[in-house]
């Protein structure tokens, strides 16, 4: 068997996320079809991160395997022609070693929040940023975000849905940056809990829209309660960067 490693971007608006669901379509979905379609194998492709409809990815990492080795650059040519009309593309392919994993491998993962801040919509970033009409005091939010940084309990800024066994988590980035009309949110941990950077960014704005004061996302945090937090970003404005190795 041949192990390839694949990195993908897609926009997710009309997706309905990352893993394979009834019904519905998804990425996995439409990349495993494409994968049928030039080289007659039924694959399961297994990626770094499972984004939620509507989160988009500039660098997602998957891994499958092949009965017989194809050229890695022929791979890239005949997913991206048999994943059309769908936004999703693979820019990378790579043989790996048959221990690779794309989740379990990773030692860390990178996202980007993209927010609009500006008194009118943005017609080019419409379903690709959350737009906040008025003004966020930046300066707060990276205040408040500093509390955030480090291994801590995030059972506040996780889904009532997160299946994972441990709200422990450690994370080791978070800036904020804010460049003309745009404010970006730069997030990277080993691993993250269901909507962990939704809710995290939710609650950043209202720190600054000045709702709430920066230490009350210290109070949050060690709330350990969901309703303590804000609300959950809109899914718009994710970006699934990359993931290391």
């Amino acid at each position: 068997m041949y192990r390839y490693k694949i990195t993908i971007e897609y926009l997710g608006t009309d997706l309905a996320g990352w893993q394979r669901q009834a019904g519905v379509m998804s990425v996995q979905q439409i990349l495993e079809e494409a994968i049928y379609k030039f080289s007659g194998e039924q694959v399961i492709l297994f990626g770094s991160g499972r984004t939620d409809a509507g989160v988009h990815a500039i660098g997602q990492v998957a891994h499958f395997d092949l009965s017989k080795y194809l050229e890695p650059h022929k791979i890239i040519t005949a997913v991206n022609y048999f994943a059309r009309p769908y936004a999703v593309g693979v820019w990378n392919c790579e043989l790996a070693p048959n221990n690779f994993h794309a989740r379990f491998s990773a030692t860390s993962r990178y996202y980007i929040y993209r927010i609009i801040n500006r008194p009118y919509p943005s017609v080019i970033d419409l379903n690709r940023a959350w737009w906040i009409s008025s003004p966020l005091d930046v300066p707060a939010m990276q205040q408040a975000a500093a509390y955030l940084l480090g291994k801590h309990d995030f059972t506040s800024f996780r889904a009532s849905s997160c299946q994972s066994k441990s709200p422990i988590k450690t994370l080791t980035e978070l800036n904020i940056i804010k460049e003309d009309e745009e404010i970006k949110l730069y997030l990277s941990a080993p691993s993250f809990l269901h909507h962990m950077v939704r809710n995290i960014v939710g609650s950043l704005v209202l720190v600054g829209k000045n709702i709430w004061q920066v230490e009350q996302i210290k109070d949050v945090l060690e709330a350990k309660d969901r309703k303590a937090a804000g609300p959950t970003a809109p899914a718009s404005g994710l970006y699934f960067v990359k993931a290391a190795y």
